[in-house]
């Protein structure tokens, strides 16, 4: 069932504090599902709203699809709109679901249940978060298409040397391919965001772990970026044993290392 004009009752309101602008594109709404491969035993849709993704994914996808959606008036009206998804959505925080308990809502001796795949137009508020917690479940979660503000997408997307490469960037870069598909004007929204959206996917690399202390990793990273105008001799200053300070890496700053030097750099300090 394609959404058409609705009548003032029909329209969930959108509410700030949950950092919701309801896109009304049609065409972009398709154009995001489309990114989305057909391959994954479960897809997983975050903060559905009004379905203006959720009416594309049951087309070809509905015996796969879970839908997250933590706003109860969003809840009751996709019930309504879409009965074919009783059973299929959940009423709950995103961020709070362990994401590996998901399974196909029909079941198939071809189907594990393993395979996970995120899609969403993520809220502006929590969009960081929803990527660690696709990080915390990257053994499952193997394709994330996401629309998020324009900046975070750059920032994700961005080589080393840019001036917007940052944690995120390196942490999300060690476990996925990424790429930038395209951007989203504010007008297509409501209400209208005061910045640009973009459209990302991300799909799991060969990377089956690190080649260094994955939890020291993460703690690297972010102590490097918390101090970015730093070089690492100064931002890692703690870390740092004194038999290695005077190795070369140090005098880098942490926009300057790809994923693999930053392995090579916690390989160092462990």
């Amino acid at each position: 069932m394609i959404m058409e004009n609705y009548s003032n009752n029909d329209f969930v309101r959108p509410k700030k504090a949950l950092g919701q602008h309801f896109l009304v594109d049609l065409n972009i709404a398709r154009k995001i599902v489309d990114s989305l491969s057909c391959d994954h035993d479960v897809v997983i849709e975050v903060g559905a709203g009004m379905g203006v993704l959720t009416q594309y994914l049951i087309e070809n996808q509905l015996e796969k699809l879970q839908v997250v959606e933590i706003d109860k008036e969003s809840v009751e009206f996709l019930k309504k709109k879409f009965p074919e998804i009783e059973g299929h959505l959940t009423l709950g925080d995103f961020l709070k679901q362990d994401l590996s308990s998901f399974r196909p809502s029909v079941a198939s001796g071809e189907i594990s249940g393993n395979d996970v795949a995120i899609i969403g137009n993520f809220p502006y508020n929590i969009s960081s978060q929803i990527f660690f917690q696709i990080l915390k479940y990257r053994n499952n979660v193997s394709e994330c298409v996401g629309m998020i503000q324009k900046e975070v997408a750059e920032r994700i997307a961005a080589a080393p040397g840019s001036k917007t490469y940052g944690i995120l960037s390196v942490l999300l870069q060690a476990w996925y391919d990424i790429e930038y598909l395209f951007t989203v004007h504010e007008n297509v929204f409501n209400p209208p965001p005061k910045v640009k959206s973009a459209v990302i996917r991300m799909k799991r690399n060969n990377v089956k772990e690190l080649e260094c202390d994955e939890k020291l990793f993460v703690t690297v990273v972010k102590q490097a970026f918390n101090q970015r105008r730093k070089t690492l001799r100064n931002s890692l200053r703690s870390m740092i044993p004194a038999e290695i300070i005077d190795n070369d890496i140090f005098n880098k700053r942490p926009e300057q290392l790809s994923v693999q030097e930053f392995v090579e750099l916690v390989k160092i300090l462990h």
